[in-house]
């Protein structure tokens, strides 16, 4: 075992449902397939716009739609890959949060970033600011979430996991070893690497196990079959790894592949 030598997590799968290009039956029912052939988790994405295709296409907002989610599936976990600290106060966030969290019965994952799509910010009178400035908002809030997840009544469920998203080396991942209990990352395997070794080293900064912290990964198709690229991403201590899909069609064939994969390792620990 590479990276740290962590110990070996069982592999989990995720499909991050982009909210755009497909109207919103045909978006429940693909998270409805999904949970049927076995996915871990189930995401979506907090933009307000399409990323890619029809730039004015149809697309629904984040956090409405995953407190749909929290009714509609009965298993998987939930969460936004990732929710833009930007667009909310961070105590409301935490309470929607948590009142997600509830709704789902302790299904919720927090995924959280410091927001980079400038027509967001253009479009709903949110300040863009610099990379920087952005990070260390990030940085304000996220101690704030949590003072006000220890307040709220009800409280959650459980201890909420925060995942968050990218891989600056200086702000980032150092907000990764302070407050997160998932990485998520799009890295190559080179690039993992090296961010995960920067990461244990924040770690050992602040006083952390980098062993607490499960490590996420987007892949797709154009990286190969999972019997190809996912044993790499085990050996540097990946446990969950995520496929995108986009309407307007949904094709799950991928996502089966990975979930087939998934069992058989997860057999033969």
């Amino acid at each position: 075992m590479t990276s740290n030598q962590r110990p070996e997590r069982k592999v989990r799968i995720g499909l991050q449902l982009q909210p755009q290009h497909a109207d919103y039956p045909t978006i429940r029912r693909t998270a409805a397939q999904a949970e049927e052939l076995g996915v871990d988790i189930l995401f979506n994405w907090d933009h307000f716009y399409p990323l890619y295709g029809e730039p004015d296409g149809m697309h629904y907002e984040c956090w409405t739609m995953l407190g749909a989610w929290a009714e509609a599936t009965s298993r998987v976990e939930i969460g936004a890959l990732v929710t833009f600290n930007s667009y909310r106060n961070p105590e409301l966030l935490a309470d929607m949060a948590r009142t997600v969290d509830n709704i789902s019965g302790g299904r919720l994952i927090l995924g959280i970033g410091s927001g980079w799509f400038e027509r967001d910010y253009d479009e709903y009178g949110y300040e863009f600011g610099t990379a920087g400035s952005r990070l260390n908002d990030l940085a304000d809030a996220l101690p704030r979430i949590e003072k006000r997840l220890g307040r709220l009544n009800p409280p959650p469920t459980r201890d909420i996991p925060v995942l968050i998203g990218g891989g600056g080396e200086k702000k980032t991942l150092r907000l990764v070893a302070q407050h997160a209990d998932i990485w998520h990352s799009f890295s190559d395997l080179n690039t993992l690497e090296r961010k995960s070794a920067i990461l244990a080293q924040h770690c050992a900064d602040v006083g952390r196990d980098p062993a607490e912290i499960e490590r996420s990964v987007g892949v797709g198709q154009s990286m190969g079959s999972p019997g190809d690229v996912g044993p790499q991403l085990r050996d540097l201590g990946v446990s969950v790894f995520t496929i995108g899909i986009s309407g307007p069609r949904h094709d799950l064939g991928y996502l089966a592949d990975w979930i087939s994969w998934r069992d058989e390792q997860n057999r033969e620990r």
